[in-house]
């Protein structure tokens, strides 16, 4: 855990969407003006029948799937969630660079606003150091 903390599944996820748009913003900060290249992260919406909930409990992964089908009307497939990844790619309206991408219920995407903590500069720029330690470049 990010905290130092036991595991905890759904905190792990939270933890790793956050360290995603760290990466991303300082990967923006850093070559994003020089190479012209676009870095974005995305949230395609809950996937809900993905071995994301497989430590939840049986109830829970039962009725989550027809509670975002029919309830919120948030449910989005596998494939789904790949096409508005690959949108990102592909799509020139989606080429903001830093920017946090999301869809409405419409399937329309927007320029979702990251949280204070995923767009702290300092945090951002401790992780990208962490990180390259960790893998051997510093």
């Amino acid at each position: 855990m990010i905290d130092g903390g036991q595991f905890e599944g759904a905190k792990a996820y939270k933890d790793s969407k956050v360290c995603n748009m760290l990466t991303m913003q300082e990967f923006h900060r850093r070559f994003h003006e020089e190479t012209g290249i676009a870095f974005t992260s995305l949230y395609p919406s809950c996937i809900a029948e993905t071995g994301l909930f497989r430590n939840h409990i049986p109830l829970f992964r039962d009725l989550f799937p027809p509670f975002q089908k029919y309830i919120t009307k948030g449910y989005v497939s596998e494939a789904e969630a790949g096409k508005r990844l690959a949108q990102v790619v592909r799509d020139p309206n989606l080429g903001k660079s830093g920017v946090y991408w999301s869809w409405n219920s419409t399937s329309s995407s927007f320029e979702n606003q990251l949280s204070k903590e995923a767009s702290d500069a300092e945090k951002a720029r401790k992780l990208w150091e962490v990180s390259e330690k960790l893998v051997g470049l510093a």
